[in-house]
Formats: structure tokens, C-alpha cells, sequence
């Protein structure tokens, strides 16, 4: 069977696709020129191709590739692009910066996958690029990846890494869940124990919450402010921006073990939490603790530039708020029905505090919890949960966990690495996801997009996030692009994708064989699988 042309094989799937004969050739003497803003995508495509091709690809006022940004494209989006390349010449022109960059990597993936080592490989004189002429807009504006790195904790050089595979999927958000029970990975100069102390824990749990067995090694790690900064800056090079999560008014026990005067128990001391699960241990709600969260956020505020700032708000037991006198006190003081309605108060402050900075509250959606106004909804435990947040008029971005929870297997192989108990999510259930909700009346709601998530308590190596999140996000990937897209197609495209994962290093879990045949981008009818 021969190899389909690699217009057929882009991941993901652009919009349109129309391919033209012949081949433009990328040498020494090939130049970029470039229009007003469009300067950092040609950085861009130089730092991603001159380390394997060893092609410098210089500016050049009559450079044969062309990177244009044109306002008068509007019908493209912020990210949406057009590339033509004929036997002569290659344009890239989008309406938006955002745009060329998603260009960029849609270059990329056209020449062979040498081309996308970190380093060459092969030596060619030349290098081609077959013709084509693409139009490529995406169906949503919210396309991500969530890792934890409060469970077990990941250098930067490793979610650069992750930053650079996000682009090269045309995805755009890398959403960092920097604080949790089980450890606090940013730096807050006015509260340096949440590092110093609060980084760090005796050993973890092995096997799922329940498990009554530890590793007996300690484990412990924070990022520098100047290591945030960087990351920020490096992913919004590539278009992806990071969003930071800081969780509350649960899932702090680390950092009431650094500051214990933060809880409902001031006086007593607490370890880093060593176990998986829900602990009850949660934030209090005196004046101090309000100070402690506008003092948090506003560092986090001043690192990342993000729009959207998570907040947490899941898995809260209020059982220390019904038993505290000061919490009792708070609740009726603030006309609450119940201390179990402080979580929906504590949250209110947060966001509107954030809200007043021009930032988004983000806050994850389950059971019996509405968040506050403003807030932006990531629906997990049902599908349900996103449709009741459309009518009340927030915006979702769907993270339902039966689809895009990443840490849940990927097959049924009995002697599979240790995974979150919960349903096998294989790369077809990705591909599928869930149906888009339809929320009846006019709440004024959107749906921003979907993410995957990678919850780490069994994922302590990069090699681990290798292995759950490829190929798996690569399905996410071409859903959140381009929309449900048919299973031969997609497993055909993949199957010429793996190639470009193995170059980049990707330890991936082995994709399925692609079928015999399979239709061309850009034709057929889209349907999910």
C-alpha cells in the first residue's frame, strides 16, 4: 500500500485541504520575508526547522516564503490561517499572529519528520515541501492539557517539552495544577513556607486511595518565580498560554501544614498530606485566610498574564465549617443559610477579587455545587453539569472525565502500568468525546472548548506523561480543531503521525493499525465515531 501524500496525514485535521502536483524545495537559499507582526511566527519556524535541517532560512526582503499577517482576513479568526505552497513560493497569511503560528506548525508537519527532530538527523542539500493550498480554521477556542504537578512534581524543562508538543496539536492552553493536599509548587515571597515546607512530603501512597501501603521515599519539589516566567513566556512564543490553578477552599492541606493559622484549627500541626483521595482538611474563612488568598493571587496574577485563573472549588468536605465557632460565626454573619454555604461565599470573594483585575475565575463543577457569577465552568463529573452551567449563563470548557481524563487506562491489558481506578478511556473514546451540550433558553453561556486532563498520582517520570498523554491528545487534538471526524480517517492520519512523535522522542503507548483505506482531509462528511 503506498505511504498517503502528508497533506493527508496532518494532525489536526485542517479545515480544507486541496492538493496542487509538484514540490516547493527548502535549501540554503531559501528566505523568509515577513510583514508587520508577523516577525516571531518566522522566529518561530526557524527555531523549530534550522536545528535538523541546518537550513538558517534568513529574512529576506525577497525571501520565497512569505509570512503575512492581513487584518482584511477576518473571516480566519484569531487562529484560523491560509498556506499556499506552489513549486515556486510559500504563503502563509492569517488575520491574527496566533493565526501564522498555527501556520507555522501545519509547515512543519508538511516536509518528512526528520524535519521535526530536536537535532539532525539526516543530511539532505534540500528538503521539500509538497504543494497545497490549506484553509484551516478551528472549531473551538479553547483546545488543552491539564497536568498536575502537585501530586508528583515536574521540572520545567519537562512542561517546555509538553509546551512544545501542545503546538506543534495546535493546542493552545497549558493549564498547571500547582497546589493540591499533597504538595505547593509556586513560590509566594510573602509566604515562604508554602514552599520551604509545604513542597515537600515524608513518602506517597502506593496504589489507589485506600491503599495502605507507602514508598517510604520523600518527594518534594517548587518551581522558581524566574522558572514560571520563563515557561510563560517560552509557551507564548509557541501560542499556548499557561493557566495557572490554585486550588481552594479545599485540597490546601499543604499549605495549612506551612500555616497552620490559615485552617479552622490553628493550633494544630499537619504533615503534607502523604495519601491520594479527598482530605478534609480545608481553608478557613477569618480575615486572615481572605488576606492569605488576595496575597496568593496576586503573585499569581503578577507571573502569569493568563485571562483565566482556576480556582479550584472541587471535592470540599465542610465538616470543619460546621464544627467551628468561627466558621458558624462567619456563616451567620454573612446571612448564610449554613456553614456549608461558605464554600460558594469563599469562592465569590476569590473570583470577584480576580474579577476586579480584569482576570476570569475558573472553578471545576460537580455534584451540588453551583459556582459563583463569573466564573467559568470546567464540567467533570457529568455531561449534565455543563448543560445546567450554559442556562445560568456561564462559559464551559468540557473536561468530562469518562473522555478526557488521561490517568484513567487506555486499554484493558491485565498487566497494564498502575492507572486511576475508573473506566478504560482507549484512544476511541477520546476520538469521540462527549456531545456538545444544548442548553435550551437564552442563559447567554458558550462553550469555549475541552481539554484533557493528567492527574499524576500514577505519574511520577516525564516518561509516564509521555505514555498517558500520547497518543491519546493527538485524538483530543484533531476534536477540539476540527470537530468530530471519522474513526478510519483519523486512525489513517495518526497512523503517519506516530512517525513524527517517535522523532520528537515521544514515548508513547502504541497507537492501533490504521485501517486499509481512508478518506482525504477535506472530503467525505464529518461525522463522530
Amino acid at each position: 500500500m503506498p505511504s498517503p501524500h502528508r497533506e493527508q496525514t496532518l494532525l489536526p485535521r485542517p479545515t480544507r485541504v486541496v492538493a496542487r502536483s509538484g514540490h516547493f524545495p527548502l535549501d540554503t537559499g531559501t528566505g523568509i520575508r515577513t510583514t508587520r507582526d508577523a516577525e516571531g511566527a518566522a522566529d518561530l519556524l526557524r527555531t523549530l526547522l534550522t536545528p535538523a535541517t541546518g537550513l538558517p532560512l534568513p529574512a529576506s526582503p525577497t525571501g520565497a516564503i512569505t509570512l503575512a499577517v492581513d487584518a482584511g482576513l477576518a473571516g480566519l479568526g484569531r487562529e484560523g490561517y491560509g498556506l499556499t505552497v506552489s513549486r515556486h513560493s510559500v504563503l502563509l497569511r492569517a488575520a491574527r499572529p496566533a493565526g501564522l503560528l498555527r501556520g507555522v506548525q501545519t509547515l512543519r508537519q508538511l516536509l518528512p519528520p526528520e524535519a521535526l527532530a530536536p537535532a539532525a538527523t539526516v543530511r539532505r542539500e534540500r528538503w521539500e515541501v509538497p504543494c497545497t493550498e490549506i484553509t484551516d480554521v478551528p472549531r473551538h477556542d479553547w483546545r488543552g492539557l491539564m497536568i498536575d504537578v502537585a501530586r508528583h512534581f515536574h521540572d520545567a524543562a519537562t512542561l517546555r517539552r509538553h509546551v512544545d508538543l501542545l503546538a506543534l496539536h495546535k493546542l493552545n492552553v497549558l493549564h498547571l495544577h500547582l497546589t493540591d493536599d499533597q504538595g505547593w509548587r509556586m513560590p509566594v515571597p510573602s509566604f515562604p513556607r508554602l514552599t520551604s515546607v509545604g513542597a515537600h512530603r515524608a513518602e506517597s501512597m502506593v496504589g489507589p486511595d485506600g491503599s495502605t501501603r507507602f514508598d517510604g521515599r520523600p518527594h518534594g519539589g517548587a518551581y522558581t518565580r524566574a522558572e514560571l516566567a520563563g515557561l510563560v513566556a517560552y509557551a507564548a512564543r509557541r501560542g499556548v498560554s499557561v493557566v495557572p490553578e490554585i486550588g481552594m477552599p479545599g485540597h490546601v492541606r499543604a499549605a495549612l501544614a506551612a500555616y497552620p493559622h490559615l485552617g479552622n484549627h490553628p493550633e494544630r500541626a499537619l504533615d503534607v498530606w502523604t495519601r491520594w483521595g479527598v482530605c478534609d482538611t480545608v481553608l478557613g474563612v477569618h480575615d486572615e485566610a481572605l488576606d492569605f488568598l488576595h496575597a496568593v493571587l496576586g503573585e499569581v496574577m503578577d507571573v502569569f498574564p493568563s485571562p483565566y485563573v482556576h480556582l479550584g472549588g472541587d471535592e470540599c468536605p465542610t465538616t470543619e465549617w460546621e464544627r467551628s465557632p468561627a466558621a458558624r460565626a462567619r456563616a451567620a454573619a454573612e446571612g448564610l443559610p449554613s456553614p456549608a454555604a461558605l464554600h460558594g461565599w469563599l469562592l465569590g470573594r476569590a473570583g470577584s477579587h480576580l474579577l476586579d483585575h480584569g482576570r476570569r475565575p475558573v472553578g471545576w463543577a460537580e455534584h451540588g455545587t453551583r459556582l459563583p457569577p463569573g466564573f467559568t465552568v470546567m464540567s467533570w463529573r457529568e455531561p449534565a453539569h455543563a448543560a445546567d452551567a450554559l442556562r445560568r449563563g456561564h462559559d464551559v470548557v468540557l473536561t468530562h472525565h469518562r473522555s478526557t481524563y488521561l490517568d484513567y487506562a487506555q486499554d484493558d491489558a491485565p498487566d497494564g502500568p498502575p492507572a486511576q481506578p475508573g473506566p478504560v478511556v482507549d484512544l476511541r473514546t477520546v476520538h469521540a468525546g462527549e456531545p456538545e451540550p444544548v442548553a435550551p433558553g437564552t442563559g447567554g453561556g458558550r462553550v469555549l472548548g475541552t481539554q484533557a486532563q493528567i492527574w499524576t498520582e500514577f505519574a511520577p517520570t516525564a516518561a509516564d506523561l509521555d505514555r498517558l498523554a500520547y497518543p491519546r491528545l493527538c485524538a483530543l487534538a484533531d476534536r477540539a480543531w476540527s470537530g468530530p471526524t471519522p474513526w478510519p480517517d483519523f486512525t489513517a492520519r495518526l497512523s503517519a503521525h506516530t512517525a513524527r512523535l517517535d522523532v520528537l522522542g515521544v514515548r508513547r503507548h502504541p497507537a492501533p493499525a490504521a485501517p486499509r483505506t481512508a478518506a482525504a482531509p477535506g472530503s467525505g462528511t464529518a461525522t463522530s465515531a
